[in-house]
């Protein structure tokens, strides 16, 4: 199979002007192999990163770079998008001699490359961040981790056994709403937290199915859908609304449950809680391609301590805002909007005040913006040489692991008992075999 498509004429045309340029450079055809050594830092600890997936997401990570750069923390190298056209705007927008490819494979065969920031749709993450891993490249994956359980545990393996930093793109662990919050939970602010609560507004519906088409001028379609099973292209694939199949995206509850599952398992401190029980309801569209629940009620039960977290589509809105959480303990109530990034904690938990001899909780203040901060804990992760930043890998896969398994509570229709340690539903041969998926070969794990 030909995993590198050539350019068309237009496009090719335009990409070779701004090579001509110094803009962009051209890769040459790399076997796909998978090579190179643990990525270290240059010069003055500077770091040579590459990013991989340009759109949406993406270029608010090259931008986050770029200020970096400024800074002289990193050097941008290298651009990877399977659409030219996002492709060609990163490239443009971080100019001088970067590198400009299509297929990821190129960049991990540069041993010059330390590290790389990858923004793809959810069904590449685990594929290429063990790739990235075994190159002795550090990751910045974005959320969610993984669309099953058992890319989590390769990722984490990956990380672990390559001795990188892997930090998962869930950046409320390092925004100050967040951190507001977490303090004034664990010390005591509404007492013993027993109950906490999600809400959110539904998943869409296709109500106006279009047939398969060809893919647009400069997509490379195999390249994206990379390990998935083959389809044609279809606009309600691609772009932005892979989000709404459960193969692909998995709906809000994998995509902003990612976000407010994190600070929720960090507020409680229950990152090593990681046995429960899981049962989902929801209601399934009737119409279009989109398969994901449009409503959707999830309902965790956690011992030693115990608690509650339910994830409600859409769910009780305590708050104000579209989404967010609520926390509620013996002694009240404590609302965070949103999951403590964009939006900031309340008021009372912005004006707690630590008891004497309370527990003080992490966070990087070295930038104003929390997207910014994210970065920096990675990137000081690896620098200071212990590998584990804020939202490490295994954080990212235990939270999606509750993602993965109340989508399939739901598919199921039951109930599921999940022993995190052995990490297997028990009593459940058919659940577990639905832990795993085959990926297309030849983008496999």
């Amino acid at each position: 199979m030909n995993l590198i498509q050539p350019l068309s004429r237009r496009r090719f045309l335009r990409v070779s002007s701004l090579a001509a340029t110094g803009t962009i450079a051209l890769p040459t055809l790399i076997p796909s192999r998978v090579l190179g050594a643990a990525g270290r830092p240059g010069a003055n600890n500077r770091f040579i990163v590459a990013h991989i997936g340009t759109g949406g997401m993406g270029m608010n990570h090259v931008r986050n770079m770029l200020r970096f750069q400024a800074d002289n923390k990193v050097r941008v190298a290298a651009v990877c998008d399977a659409n030219e056209n996002f492709l060609i705007t990163a490239a443009e927008t971080v100019g001088g001699n970067v590198a400009a490819y299509r297929d990821y494979r190129h960049i991990l065969e540069r041993k010059d490359i330390d590290a790389v920031l990858i923004a793809t749709p959810d069904h590449w993450h685990a594929v290429m961040t063990v790739h990235a891993c075994q190159t002795g490249k550090h990751v910045y994956v974005e959320k969610p981790a993984s669309v099953t359980v058992r890319e989590g545990q390769a990722m984490v393996d990956a990380a672990r056994g390559n001795k990188v930093a892997v930090q998962v793109g869930a950046q409320a662990r390092t925004a100050l709403g967040g951190w507001h919050t977490c303090r004034a939970i664990r010390n005591g602010i509404v007492g013993r937290v027993r109950k906490v609560t999600c809400w959110h507004y539904p998943n869409p519906v296709d109500e106006k199915p279009l047939p398969d088409s060809p893919p647009p001028d400069g997509l490379d379609w195999d390249l994206w859908v990379g390990p998935l099973p083959w389809r044609p292209y279809n606009r309600r694939f691609c772009p932005a609304t892979f989000r709404w199949l459960l193969e692909s995206g998995g709906g809000n509850i994998r995509d902003r449950g990612a976000h407010q599952f994190s600070t929720i398992l960090w507020c409680m401190n229950a990152d090593r809680q990681t046995s429960f029980t899981v049962e989902a309801t929801g209601r399934a569209p009737t119409s279009g391609l989109w398969d994901n629940p449009v409503t959707m009620d999830v309902t965790y039960e956690f011992k030693d301590p115990d608690w509650t977290l339910i994830w409600g589509q859409p769910g009780d809105k305590v708050g104000q805002t579209e989404f967010g959480n609520c926390f509620w303990g013996d002694n009240g109530k404590l609302v965070l909007e949103w999951e403590g990034g964009y939006r900031p904690a309340n008021p009372e938990a912005i004006n707690f005040k630590l008891p004497p001899g309370g527990e003080e909780v992490y966070r990087t203040d070295e930038y104003e913006d929390f997207n910014m901060n994210h970065k920096a804990d990675w990137l000081k992760s690896i620098r200071e040489g212990h590998l584990r930043p804020a939202v490490d890998i295994e954080i990212g896969h235990r939270t999606a692991t509750l993602c993965n398994l109340g989508n399939l509570a739901y598919i199921l229709g039951r109930k599921l008992v999940w022993d995190g340690e052995k990490q297997e539903v028990i009593g459940d041969p058919q659940a577990n075999r639905l832990l795993s998926k085959p990926h297309r070969y030849p983008y496999v794990l």
